[in-house]
């Protein structure tokens, strides 16, 4: 086997075609991969879509045909072997390709990467590669004409349904309209006579203690005659130690290996390590000649999805088992990183791996209006235990189904289930995101009908997720498959079965977010709340000053989300006294989506139970990332900055969590009167283990009036269960009073909680302050805070609650260990600053006057 990479020296140009036939080529050198904005931009024919309003200017370029060319020689020793393929890993989107000017193939799958025999095209000097592609926008277009016409959708533009391409390039409710063309992945050559077509790697943890590995190993040739191949197997771990080997084996035969104790399983993060071994597979003749090699990275876990009666709650639970464990799955939606993914580097996506680790989060799913995303994020998740859900890349619309489609579609799968099936992340693959709710909005889904006979009916796609994807993850991996996300029981937001997407926070009944615990589900894979990235980044979408405010246009088409402007007031309105000035909007709604937030992982954290209790098993906010400079329901920015609820939401992912709710419960005399009545503030206090043994602790309740300045304290010594949360305590909320009517005020008081581990009775655990809300009618007092610098770490403190501080520095930024502090007087803070270099600490918090 040779491999020949053909990435550099290209040149590429607008070319003539039937909606821009007026065309002056003009060829300008590049090299792959890459896309026509990324090399427009490179050259200065384009301003920054990314800034201002210039994501309009390049609307152009999804409507015109580009061409994209080289040339090459190659040994003429490669003559002697039976192939020569030519691999085109990934082509975005519709392209016809030519070599010495014949046409060897068309493609029109961006998730497809491509091997064409072109042995009878080859010449040892002088070949002339073309890829010529057609405008996505168009070719969609035609697509959609010829079969059926425009669909209902959520986002972007009808004709997306049709196409195999990233469907958030068309726009979405985060991201511009960025119709990306080109050859997005690699080119090379290989040279062969017979390859290790696919090598299927199954392997499983089993045993009392989990302790039993087994793998199997299943080969294809390239070459389908009857002819005695052997293979050579080797198992190393990552100090290259050799674990087992097997040497001539028959390559028709199965290979299988049970590894008692002479491999360690690979666990979630939090709950074991993550060991990763090598197989490498050697392809021999008879003559002890190497034809072929791959190595493969394998690891050994067993995952499942529990779905079984729940004691006293109906329907099922949605839990995700590895190795026998039960995991509470507190994570993120992941988008593409970027509108250009060939400006994504292997850094950057392990900087985002590396940020879910500092955020305490355990899964990631890869939402199906995107891409499957390149192995350096599935590779950073096995090697640091985040779990992965993997959509298909279907998205928010009623898709077409018919015999050509689907044939891509079913390739399309098979490639993405044979590439992730390896990686021991990869616990479930969902066919969709969204489909069946759409379906369902527009009255075109009936349960009733399970005929498997869907083509022609209202809602055809379900041909793609019903008989189409799960024949291929059956058949290609032991990967669980659930058909859509969300999906369940009476429908797709049934809160007793399935996942959910709980969108009654910002859409739908845009319920105040105290209301999370009743909006739970079984798992709620996606939820969400906007906020403003940092200043920084704000400062990053325009050159003009003068744009830089909420409301001006620039601020608006950074935001892509309808309604956007009605919903963050509503809950700004709602919850908080706000002003409008840009520095003081960013910091309302980002305290705003940190309490929002915080809040759900809170509550939902509180229904995993125990076995038979996981009443909500996971929850996956909306989302990690932009893939571009915006407002949106990100929890970090384009840049990796984090915002506030990032902060906000690791400290509820903890190993050990403290949580109290609280709320005003009116008790009348009898049932005759509507004006005798009592009215008592309650409140309800918890705490959260995710480690698999029992901890004894000991929880701390203060209370402060910030009014009277009284204090009133409680503690409790406790026994918290594992990987489960323990009710601690309930009543009335010390220090207040009952009410008698409407008229009298309660004492805003807050509510402080930590917890200690016994044996270490100095060290706060976790810690959690509950105030009176709404915010908005709360008196804030001077609170006497006091920040202490030592080096890089920054010492908290306060004679009177504090509510909400965000700490920043002028200039270049600091990475901030935490933020979004509530502070109470006694309990010191100490957040780490790394880069501070001495600066002085600037702050904002509820009340303080700058915010």
């Amino acid at each position: 086997m040779l491999k020949t990479y053909l990435n550099g020296d290209w040149e590429f140009s607008q070319v003539s075609s039937e909606h821009c036939p007026d065309v002056k080529e003009s060829w300008n050198p590049c090299s792959l991969p890459t896309s026509v904005h990324v090399e427009l931009k490179r050259l200065g024919r384009i301003p920054d879509p990314y800034k201002d309003l210039n994501e309009w200017k390049v609307q152009w370029i999804q409507e015109a045909d580009w061409i994209f060319k080289t040339q090459f020689d190659v040994n003429e020793s490669l003559f002697n072997h039976e192939h020569v393929d030519l691999l085109l890993d990934g082509l975005d989107t519709y392209c016809t390709i030519t070599l010495n000017g014949k046409h060897i193939a068309n493609t029109q799958n961006m998730f497809l990467s491509h091997r064409i025999d072109i042995k009878s095209v080859i010449k040892a000097q002088d070949n002339q590669l073309q890829l010529h592609f057609r405008s996505p926008w168009h070719e969609a277009r035609k697509a959609e004409a010829q079969n059926g016409g425009p669909k209902p959708l959520w986002n972007g533009a009808s004709n997306r349904l049709h196409s195999r391409k990233a469907q958030y390039g068309w726009g979405w409710d985060w991201g511009p309209v960025m119709m990306t063309i080109g050859p997005w992945k690699g080119v090379h050559l290989e040279i062969y006579d017979v390859r290790l077509e696919d090598v299927r790697i199954d392997t499983t943890l089993t045993g009392q203690k989990y302790d039993t590995a087994t793998l199997t190993a299943a080969i294809t040739l390239s070459d389908k005659q009857e002819r005695d191949y052997l293979l050579d197997f080797t198992l190393v771990d990552s100090n290259n130690n050799i674990i087992r080997s097997a040497r001539e084996h028959l390559a028709s035969e199965k290979l299988r290996w049970d590894l008692v104790q002479e491999a360690k399983g690979w666990y979630p993060r939090g709950y074991g390590d993550q060991p990763l071994y090598r197989l490498e597979v050697e392809l021999k003749d008879r003559g002890g000649h190497t034809l072929d090699m791959i190595t493969k990275r394998v690891a050994f876990r067993s995952a499942k999805v529990i779905q079984e009666p729940l004691e006293g709650q109906e329907g099922t639970s949605f839990v995700f088992e590895v190795n026998g464990i039960r995991i509470f799955c507190g994570g993120s939606n992941w988008i593409p990183a970027d509108s250009f993914l060939t400006d994504i580097g292997p850094a950057r996506y392990r900087a985002w791996v590396n940020l879910l680790i500092k955020g305490n989060q355990n899964m990631l799913r890869v939402w199906g209006g995107g891409v499957y995303e390149a192995e350096e994020l599935y590779d950073a998740c096995d090697e640091n235990g985040i779990l992965v859900w993997q959509d298909f890349m279907f998205g928010c619309g009623l898709y077409p189904s018919y015999p050509k489609l689907n044939e891509s579609i079913k390739a399309e799968a098979e490639q993405a289930v044979i590439r992730l099936r390896d990686h021991p992340s990869v616990v479930i693959f969902a066919g969709n995101n969204e489909d069946y709710a759409l379906a369902e909005s527009i009255g075109v889904m009936d349960y009733e009908d399970n005929s498997g006979d869907y083509m022609k009916s209202k809602f055809p796609a379900r041909h793609i997720y019903e008989i189409l994807l799960p024949e291929v993850v059956d058949r290609l991996s032991t990967i669980f498959y659930h058909r859509s996300s969300p999906y369940g029981g009476k429908s797709s937001s049934d809160q007793t079965v399935g996942d959910i997407h709980q969108w009654n926070v910002w859409h739908g009944t845009q319920e105040p977010w105290s209301n999370w615990d009743k909006l739970a589900g079984r798992f709620v894979s996606e939820f969400g709340m906007q906020g403003y990235p940092n200043i920084r980044t704000v400062n990053e979408w325009s050159d003009d000053k003068s744009q830089l405010f909420p409301q001006s246009r620039v601020s608006v088409n950074h935001n892509k989300a309808d309604g956007f402007e009605r919903r963050l007031e509503l809950y700004l309105m709602e919850n908080f006294r706000h002003a409008f000035d840009m520095s003081s909007y960013i910091y309302y709604t980002q305290i705003m989506q940190a309490e929002c937030l915080s809040a759900a992982y809170r509550l939902w954290r509180r229904n995993f139970k125990g076995r038979g209790k996981e009443y909500t098993s996971g929850a996956l906010v909306w989302q990690i990332n932009d893939c571009w400079p915006c407002v949106s329901w990100a929890i970090a920015d384009y840049y990796l900055r984090p915002k506030p609820s990032f902060f906000t939401i690791a400290r509820e992912l903890k190993t050990f969590t403290i949580g109290i709710t609280r709320k005003h419960v009116k008790e009348y005399r009898d049932e005759s009167t509507s004006a005798f009545f009592e009215i008592k503030e309650q409140m309800e206090l918890w705490a959260c283990n995710s480690t698999l043994e029992y901890v004894d602790v000991k929880v701390v309740l203060e209370t402060y009036n910030l009014n009277t300045n009284q204090r009133d304290r409680k503690s409790f010594d406790i026994q918290l269960g594992p990987n489960a949360s323990t009710e601690i305590w309930q009543g009335i909320v010390p220090g207040q009073s009952t009410r008698t009517d409407d008229s009298q005020m309660p004492a805003p008081i807050v509510i402080q909680a930590r917890l200690h581990l016994t044996d270490k009775p100095h060290q706060v655990e976790a810690r959690f302050s509950s105030w009176p809300e709404p915010y908005k009618y709360l008196a804030f007092p001077m609170p006497g805070l006091q920040i202490v610098v030592k080096g890089d770490d920054v010492i908290l403190s306060c004679e009177k609650p504090v509510k909400g501080l965000i700490l920043d520095v002028e200039g270049e930024e600091c990475a901030w260990s935490d933020q979004a502090l509530d502070l109470f007087p006694g309990d010191d803070q100490v957040v780490r600053a790394e880069g501070l270099k001495g600066r002085d600490v600037m702050f904002q918090y509820l009340g303080d006057g700058s915010a």
